[in-house]
C-alpha cells in the first residue's frame, strides 16, 4: 500500500512564508511526477506546481516567482516553498504523485490535504 503524508501548513500573515512537505511511503517501486494542487472554498482544485523525476518544473502563473517546488528522489519527498504569500493563496493544499508500486501497478495518489491560511 502506498500513501502520501503532508506537513507544514498553517496560518501566516500576508508577505510571510511557509514550506510544505510531502513524503511517499509504502510498497513503492518508482515515483514519477509529483506536484501540489490547491482548492479554495467554492473553487475548483488547481495545479499549483509540478516536478518531474528529472527535476523539470512548471508553475501556475499566479505563483511564479514566489513558490518553488523541489524533490528528493532518494527520500521520495516533495516540497513547496511558498514566499510572499497573499490572502488569495489561502486554500487546502494537496500533494499528488504518480507511483508504480512493487506490484507493478501504476496509480495516481493524493495526500490528505493541509490547510494554508494567509491573513491580510
Amino acid at each position: 500500500q502506498v500513501q502520501l503524508v503532508e506537513s507544514g501548513g498553517g496560518l501566516v500573515q500576508a508577505g510571510g512564508s511557509l514550506r510544505l512537505s510531502c513524503a511517499a511511503s509504502g510498497s513503492i517501486f518508482r515515483v514519477y511526477g509529483m506536484g501540489w494542487y490547491r482548492q479554495a472554498p467554492g473553487k475548483q482544485r488547481e495545479l499549483v506546481a509540478a516536478i518531474t523525476s528529472g527535476g523539470n518544473t512548471n508553475y501556475v502563473d499566479s505563483v511564479k516567482g514566489r513558490f518553488t517546488i523541489s524533490r528528493d528522489n532518494a527520500k521520495n519527498t516533495v516540497h513547496l516553498q511558498m514566499n510572499s504569500l497573499k490572502p488569495e493563496d489561502t486554500a487546502i493544499y494537496y500533494c499528488n504523485a504518480g507511483i508504480t508500486a512493487t506490484s507493478r501497478n501504476y496509480n495516481t495518489y493524493w495526500g490528505q490535504g493541509t490547510q494554508v491560511t494567509v491573513s491580510s
